[in-house]
């Protein structure tokens, strides 16, 4: 069996990668971004702070620019301000736009640490992989609900992270699709050492079913920015998820 070791986006952690049979998965773990699509954008600086002091592991930054998706959001000037707000946070931008290359520069000037697109607006995803990887940016790779999980054969080697989205992307506040689970079951069968990340509609009475998949990176909206307590949601979250990743 060959081995070598990959760093993954978090500190000092670092993940396995192997070819042979797969390994017990306690070297994943649940790592928690709240998206701030839910929460009070015009005060950004303090509500993404919150979320930090809640327990939050990273933040996951929603860009949309009207095109890809209907919704509008904020952009790399939004994402540099928040930046100088914030020093040391792990930030992830979840790019919602039409044409993703365009994006990768300024994101990586802004200070953004993962740059995730949606392979369905890139019309060479492992071309936008390499460029984002030469921006000194972590690479992730969006699914939309309809898109077939195998296309991420081709490139899933030049990605950090793959995202399933449980609800269609551009809005917050939808209903989770159960039916997405499959996509992260046969990832984390056939690809045990990445990060998965789910998105939508996540929260206390969807996590079990995301958990149990394999996902370990969990985008939580509404349940976790609208709670009157969001530390014992996130608590709650990362028990769920490492307890069903040290099962898998």
């Amino acid at each position: 069996m060959n081995f070598s070791f990959l760093f993954r986006p978090f500190g000092r952690q670092f993940i396995l990668k192997f070819s042979g049979k797969a390994p017990r998965m306690s070297l994943l773990k649940c790592r928690i971004g709240p998206s701030v699509l839910n929460a009070d954008l015009a005060d950004l600086h303090q509500e993404s702070q919150r979320m930090l002091d809640s327990g939050a592991d990273y933040l996951h930054l929603d860009v949309m620019d009207g095109h890809f998706v209907p919704n509008l959001t904020f952009g790399h000037p939004v994402v540099k301000c928040l930046r100088n707000k914030i020093k040391d946070a792990f930030m992830e931008t979840h790019m919602m736009v039409s044409n993703p290359d365009q994006w990768i520069e300024p994101m990586a000037d802004a200070g953004v640490d993962q740059y995730t697109f949606h392979v369905e607006s890139s019309p060479d995803v492992s071309a936008t992989c390499r460029k984002v990887r030469e921006a000194g940016m972590k690479v992730g790779v969006a699914l939309k609900p309809k898109t077939d999980v195998l296309v991420v054969k081709d490139y899933i080697e030049q990605a950090d992270m793959v995202l399933i989205m449980t609800v269609e992307p551009g809005f917050g506040g939808q209903k989770f699709m159960a039916d997405m689970m499959p996509k992260v079951r046969w990832l984390r069968e056939n690809y045990p050492t990445i990060d998965i990340e789910v998105d939508g509609g996540v929260g206390p009475s969807t996590i079990q079913q995301c958990a149990q998949a394999g996902a370990n990176m969990i985008v939580s909206g509404t349940a976790v920015a609208k709670a009157p307590n969001p530390a014992s949601v996130i608590k709650e979250i990362r028990e769920t998820v490492n307890k069903s990743l040290m099962s898998l």
